[in-house]
């Protein structure tokens, strides 16, 4: 694990809430952010959490696992929301227009199974991966890659200290 990484271990939907609004607040256009972990853990919770705290409605966020891409474009960023499990390789993940986003200074980007593609995604992005740690509780373990995101992460745990 990276030792600039933070951990967060959340109890339950309020915890992950909170995690999601101070990630928010930390946010910018520009950004992608890679989101793994197994079935279950909790990533289009978390992305449905944060487009909330960005003021999107969240009713509109759920799993793009059929579509492979929604956007939200009603709250404060423009979201752009991926998820790769159904591809069969990163050629899929481009052919579905993803690079449009991805390189888009306008956009936020989250990528649900981002592992399944990450040789091209961008260099610079914020990783978090989400693991069961008990019945109600998740480890969220956040890393920067690059210069943009290690801002975000170094804002972030300022707002968590």
């Amino acid at each position: 694990m990276n030792t600039d990484a933070i951990r967060f271990v959340s109890d339950g939907e309020s915890n992950t809430r909170q995690l999601a609004r101070l990630i928010a607040e930390t946010l910018t256009t520009g950004l992608t952010l890679s989101l793994n972990g197994d079935l279950g853990a909790g990533k289009t919770f978390f992305t449905r959490a944060l487009c909330e705290a960005l003021d999107s409605d969240p009713a509109l966020v759920n799993s793009p696992t059929f579509v492979l891409m929604q956007l939200y474009t009603d709250g404060r960023i423009p979201v752009a929301h991926f998820d790769t499990y159904r591809l069969a390789d990163s050629d899929e993940f481009l052919a579905i227009g993803a690079a449009e986003y991805l390189y888009d200074p306008s956009w936020l980007c989250i990528v649900e199974w981002a592992e399944r593609v990450t040789e091209v995604l961008p260099a610079d992005r914020l990783e978090i991966n989400i693991r069961h740690s008990g019945e109600q509780q998740r480890e969220f373990v956040i890393q920067a890659s690059g210069s943009a995101s290690l801002d975000m992460l170094a804002a972030l745990r300022m707002r968590l200290a």
